[in-house]
């Protein structure tokens, strides 16, 4: 895993053979000491300021995220995918700003459909690791242990992505562990 300062927390499991998953606390210290390829941003379009990890970066960088949405060049609609460079201010190399829509009725297909715009994006671009918040978590509209699920059987068809760290504090993490063990035990069973 990409860190500096041992800022990860349960580093380098190993979800499947080919795939690192970790997890890095969405604070700005801790996503400081992240390096990866693409830190991904998804947020509601009605939901103002930006929650979450959206929040951290647009205040690191001065307000940048909220200039682009008063100025209409992102909205937050379902879909919408915005890569940018991430400048100086961060560890990272590119954001991707991805739309959720409104926060009212967030289903679990939009929360798939967002995260496969994600994968499949970073997939596009060539990129082997990436940092993910995944999408409704900021404001809980999935709980932790479902979108947890929801993930690992949407990132199996993304073998590409050689490392993942998803944002998420420490209550959500320990909220996904039995999910993950459960992941733990088919593979191995899988392989074994």
């Amino acid at each position: 895993m990409s860190a500096r300062g041992g800022t990860l927390s349960s580093p380098a499991l190993s979800v499947t053979l080919r795939r690192e998953l970790a997890f890095v606390s969405p604070d700005l210290r801790r996503l400081d000491g992240v390096e990866s390829e693409v830190l991904a941003l998804p947020f509601f379009s009605d939901l103002r300021p930006l929650r979450g990890a959206a929040g951290l970066v647009d205040w690191r960088m001065c307000g940048f995220l909220s200039k682009l949405l008063i100025r209409g060049r992102i909205d937050g609609s379902p879909g919408e995918l915005t890569l940018l460079p991430s400048g100086e201010r961060l560890s990272v190399d590119k954001l991707l700003l991805v739309g959720l829509g409104p926060s009212d009725g967030f289903t679990p297909k939009r929360f798939d459909d967002a995260l496969r715009h994600i994968l499949e994006t970073a997939t596009r671009a060539r990129m082997r690791s990436c940092v993910i918040e995944l999408p409704g978590r900021a404001t809980g509209a999935i709980p932790a242990a479902d979108a947890m699920e929801r993930f690992l059987k949407i990132v199996r068809s993304f073998d590409e992505l050689d490392e993942l760290i998803l944002v998420e504090g420490q209550m959500a993490q320990r909220a996904m562990d039995p999910v993950l063990e459960r992941e733990r035990r088919r593979t191995r069973a899988r392989v074994g």
